[in-house]
């Protein structure tokens, strides 16, 4: 199977899987408004890479893949919650996201900061679960990881670095580095969860998690530097949101600091340390290489 192809079936795997869960028995007596918003914010569009590559990850186990969903769709969740609330007015107040309305857009603001919060919520209820079929040892450490990935050292920290630049003009001159950290933290850290997960639930050892760390690290700055590209240069019809709204802001980037073929030498070079972090792997992680490749030079 192609590269494209299995992400496509995996994308479809995850779409069923969060259907049923966000029609189940976990939301069952919530309100009906609250559950549509939900349902909005994470069915019928994206990549779904997160997931894909806590699947691909396990899959260098041979870990089957029903073992590894619950990791792979509580990340989804937190991402989808994460877009709600970056869309949001107070944040980057963004009406379009995957080719349709945002949910603040659709429904209102409280809404939306709500259907965040149970988003998030039900992720770590979901993985925590010990009728998940995870023994709780894995999930237990899957929780901590994934709380690390997405909090304040993480995915949040990150964004409160940005909303500082943006909002509070802190730091007044952002440098190359400052942005590197800050996007480390709100993109990088979950991408990078998502590589490491395959190894925590197969329990490997501290060396080859290492690795699968090492690799997420370099292919969340890739997708990063990828997406200033696509912000500077993309087609809106094919990403489904507003682009050049950094540029329009005066917002410091990789691009704008770097320059553009600066940038782009810098993305070859981050996706060359991806593929050599699974080297120890060898051809098991051929679709990990190909994910690299995937990310660093999609055109949506």
């Amino acid at each position: 199977m192609q590269f494209e192809d299995r992400l496509t079936e995996t994308a479809r795997r995850i779409e069923g899987e969060l259907q049923r869960l966000l029609s189940g028995e976990k939301v069952a007596e919530a309100p009906v408004q609250l559950v549509q918003a939900m349902r909005h914010a994470v069915l019928g569009g994206g990549k779904r890479l997160r997931p894909f590559l806590v699947l691909e990850s396990a899959a260098l186990f041979d870990v089957p893949t029903d073992r590894a969903l619950p990791a792979a769709l509580a990340v989804e969740l937190i991402h989808g919650y994460s877009l709600v609330h970056d869309d949001l007015p107070a944040m980057d107040n963004d009406t379009m996201r995957r080719g349709r309305p945002t949910v603040w857009t659709e429904y209102n603001e409280w809404t939306a900061i709500l259907a965040g919060d149970a988003l998030q919520a039900l992720a770590f209820e979901f993985l925590a679960d010990c009728a998940s079929g995870l023994p709780p040892a894995v999930s237990v450490a899957l929780t901590v990881e994934l709380s690390r990935a997405s909090g304040v050292n993480g995915m949040v920290g990150g964004q409160a670095l940005d909303l500082e630049a943006d909002k509070l003009g802190r730091p007044e001159n952002p440098d190359a580095g400052h942005v590197s950290r800050l996007q480390a933290m709100k993109t990088g850290a979950l991408i990078r969860f998502s590589c490491e997960a395959g190894a925590i639930i197969a329990t490997a050892d501290p060396t080859t998690r290492t690795a699968l760390s090492e690799f997420g690290r370099h292919l969340g700055y890739a997708f990063q530097i990828a997406d200033d590209l696509l912000d500077a240069e993309g087609d809106e019809q094919r990403v489904g949101k507003a682009l050049a709204k950094d540029a329009a802001a005066g917002k410091a980037t990789l691009v704008s600091l770097l320059g553009l073929e600066a940038a782009k030498a810098e993305l070859r070079n981050t996706v060359e340390n991806a593929k050599a972090a699974l080297l120890p792997f060898g051809a098991k992680a051929k679709t990990l290489v190909s994910a690299a490749e995937f990310v660093a030079y999609r055109d949506n």
